[in-house]
């Protein structure tokens, strides 16, 4: 699917102009962008995150001339497919996914006993008294 499918798509299904479309599509995509190009980060929950990651600075290899080359840092857009996505795309992640938190075991929140933190603050008392 292209830009212009996408649009006729959301035109068909929000009773849209395709230039209406358009304005909303390109609305979005730039506030994607600029939020990405600003450090900040883009969640949307159930299709996945748009974030900026640093690349660091590493040798690369020119196969052509066969020599090594410096590549440079970058600061390069990443998208993290969201668990819906994934789900929707491969059904086999999903049956995985349920397997998994099937099989965990529940935790329990462990808290500390009151007689221990007492025992911690007297401590440092009878050493002072000592």
């Amino acid at each position: 699917m292209n830009r212009i499918e996408l649009v006729e798509t959301i035109a068909e299904k929000h009773a849209l102009s395709k230039a209406e479309a358009g304005r909303v599509l390109d609305t979005i995509l730039d506030a994607i962008v600029g939020t990405v190009k600003k450090g900040g980060a883009v969640s949307l929950v159930g299709f996945g995150s748009f974030k900026q990651v640093a690349r660091a600075a590493r040798t690369g290899f020119n196969p052509q001339a066969g020599t090594k080359i410096k590549i440079a840092a970058a600061k390069v857009p990443k998208f993290t497919a969201g668990s819906a996505f994934k789900a929707a795309v491969d059904a086999k992640f999903a049956k995985r996914k349920a397997e998994k938190a099937a099989a965990a075991p529940k935790k329990a929140v462990a808290k500390k006993p009151v007689a221990k933190k007492a025992a911690k603050a007297a401590k440092p008392a009878l050493r002072k008294a000592a």
